[in-house]
This record gives C-alpha cells, structure tokens and sequence, in this order.
C-alpha cells in the first residue's frame, strides 16, 4: 500500500503528491518504475553501453574506467565490488538490442520493443526510426536534456497495450496545458534555432508509427502536447558502473594505509575521466513517472529523486521530517539554479515550465530586486 496520494488542490497548480503519514529525513517515501524510460540518443552513439530497458550499465567498472579514461590497460582494484553481471546480459535476437537480463528483454517487448524492433521490418535504406533519432541529435548536441525517443516508446507503449484506451489515458494525465502553451513549451523544448523542425520531426514519426490507435498524438496540435509533455515531466536517469564500485568500495574494511591510498587511487581516476570525458561519465536518459511529476515545485524541496538502484527505478528520498498529509516537494531546478537570486529562479520556471513560483522561499525573499543574479552581479561588478 502506497503512503502517498495525488491529490487536487485549491491552488493553480492544480494537484500535488501528499504523505499519508510522517517521514523522518533520510526516509524512502515511496520507490517508482518509471511508464517508460530511453537513453539520451547521443549517449548511446558514444558507447555508454546500458540496457535498452532500465539503462543499467552493461560495462563493468573496469571497463568503464578504460573508455572515460581512454587508458585500455587501466587496471581496477578490488574488482569484486563491481556490481555489473555480464552473465546475464542479452539481447534481442532479431535486432541486436541489449539488454541487462532476460526479464528486461520481456518487459520491453512486452511493452514496446516488438514495434521498434528494426529486424522484424523490411527495409529500403535507414527506417523513419533512424531518421526521426537522427534529426532528434543534429537539433540536440550534449548536453543533453530530453529525447524524441521518449515520445516514441509512449506511443509504442499504446499501440501494444492489451487495453489502449487506459494507455491513451494515462498519456493523457499528463497533458494539461492549453494548445498555445503547449506550442509554446514545445518551441521552447527544440529551442529558438529549431522551431521549424517540428513539422519534420512529425512527418518522421508518422512515416514510423503509422497507426490509427494513435491519431490524436499525430496531428500538430497532438504531437506538440507530447513534446510539452516530456518537456515538463521528463526526468533525467543517471546510472554508473565507475560510481557503484567507488561507492561499494567505501564499505571495505580497510586499514588506514590501504584506506589512504585507495582514496589517492580514486581522486586520480576522477581527474583522468574528467580530463578524457569532461562532465559526462554516467549512462544518461530521461523517463516518465507517474508519481514523481504529480510532486510540485519548491526552490526549498522537502524530497529528492535519486536511483540507489543503478537504474531507473526511483527512490524518492525525505530531505527534512515531513508531517502526515503534508505535500511533498521536489525542485524543477538543478543545484546551481535554487542558489541563484528569487528573480532569476522564477524567470526560469516560467520559461520552462510556465508558472510563477510561490514557494516558501520565494515568498520569504520577496523584497529582492526584480534582476536575474547575473544582471546583480553585472552592477556589482561596476559600482
């Protein structure tokens, strides 16, 4: 039994996520898989080798510690805190697809994998799929943020349901805004450069998903509710071999000189993947919780996402006590946007998600000029 509830509010937002008992800070109130779950498409052509399905590393640590460091014969102590089993990894038999264990290569074809799979399809050159990712990734370099592909697993999701009416309506959960704010997100998601993409993108995927069970997403107006959709409820996924094994390593029972210089060997790595990789190390991609983005916004959050899993099953984490019926906030904001000045966090929402914030925090600092952070620091810097 669940210890949440969406419940609507009295206020614009709409509906909202609330505890149906105390948590304590620390607390897991509820773990999540998400409706559907894709890797970032530049990702994946880079090679960060992850399930099809739940985006766990298929590279062990070592492995991965090679590639991030371009170092091939990097070697790896204490390779049993690994957690990747490369015995159970498969793939589809007609495609190739990977994937981290049988039951993932089930549940995707179960789901949406025997549409997408490519070789159960004749083909004449490159499929509308391999055109509609590509168009997707030369009008989205990393980083990355979202993926058209998204869109198409959902869809998917639809056409193989046992039951698409539930399917369509569980889409439709999350669509909620008007046509011209849909259009307006939907521009935003492709960015200024790219607005005149959406047409192509929508040609693309009808010549890939051409079925009636989902017309209504393939009109305009349709197919830009679906890219405002995953643009506001989208949630990014993170996994790493390179992490789990830093992480499971911490638990040894070491001496204080072993202790020493694992830690010396693991700050090296670090800078040798960073100097090779830069800031992208982890297998990246985006999902759709059904949970997770009924939770509304504040830029102080009493929870957090995280995936203790190393894949996509979420972990929604208390980050202060929370009283019984008390709603659950998360923040639509990284780190480094919740610490920038009230104007400029809410500029920010409003761009992206279209609502102006009025949080505990931005209340409390209401009297704060009306200039982004860097105009304040661009008259600071002139004074």
């Amino acid at each position: 039994m669940m210890d949440v509830e969406i419940r609507f509010t009295d206020l614009s937002k709409g509906k909202g996520l609330f505890v149906k008992r105390a948590f304590k800070k620390g607390d897991v109130i509820f773990e999540e898989v998400p409706l559907v779950c894709c890797q970032f498409s530049w990702n994946a052509t880079c090679k960060y080798r992850a399930c099809d399905h739940c985006l766990k590393p298929l590279e062990t640590a070592e492995e991965n510690a090679r590639r991030l460091t371009g170092i091939i014969d990097l070697d790896l102590p204490y390779p049993e805190c690994c957690t990747t089993k490369k015995d159970t990894i498969t793939c589809c038999e007609k495609c190739g697809i990977e994937y981290c264990s049988s039951e993932c290569l089930v549940l995707a074809d179960s789901q949406y994998h025997k549409i997408l799979c490519l070789g159960t399809r004749d083909r004449n050159g490159c499929h509308p799929l391999e055109l509609l990712n590509d168009a997707w990734k030369n009008i989205h370099f990393p980083p990355e943020t979202n993926s058209i592909m998204l869109i198409v697993r959902l869809l998917c999701r639809i056409i193989q349901s046992p039951d698409p009416e539930v399917a369509i309506n569980q889409t439709l959960q999350f669509c909620h805004r008007t046509i011209n704010e849909d259009a307006e997100l939907a521009h935003k998601l492709l960015g200024d450069n790219f607005t005149d993409q959406i047409l192509n993108l929508l040609s693309l995927l009808k010549q890939a998903l051409p079925y009636e069970i989902i017309h209504q997403f393939l009109t305009e107006d349709g197919f830009k509710s679906l890219l405002a959709l995953i643009g506001t409820n989208g949630q990014g996924v993170g996994t790493s071999a390179i992490s789990q094994w830093v992480s499971n390593t911490s638990k040894l029972p070491l001496t204080d000189a072993e202790r020493d210089s694992l830690d010396k060997f693991i700050d090296k790595l670090y800078d040798g993947m960073y100097e090779k990789s830069g800031n992208f190390l982890n297998n990246e991609g985006v999902a759709l919780f059904k949970l997770q983005s009924a939770a509304n916004h504040s830029c102080s959050p009493n929870a957090e996402a995280t995936y203790p899993h190393n894949n996509f099953k979420l972990s929604l984490i208390a980050l202060r006590d929370i009283s019984e019926g008390e709603e659950v906030f998360i923040s639509y904001l990284d780190e480094c946007s919740l610490e920038r000045s009230r104007h400029s966090r809410r500029k920010e929402l409003m761009e992206n998600y279209l609502f102006s914030c009025n949080c505990e925090k931005c209340i409390a600092q209401s009297d704060q000029p009306d200039i982004t952070s860097e105009e304040e620091d661009g008259s600071s810097m002139s004074e």
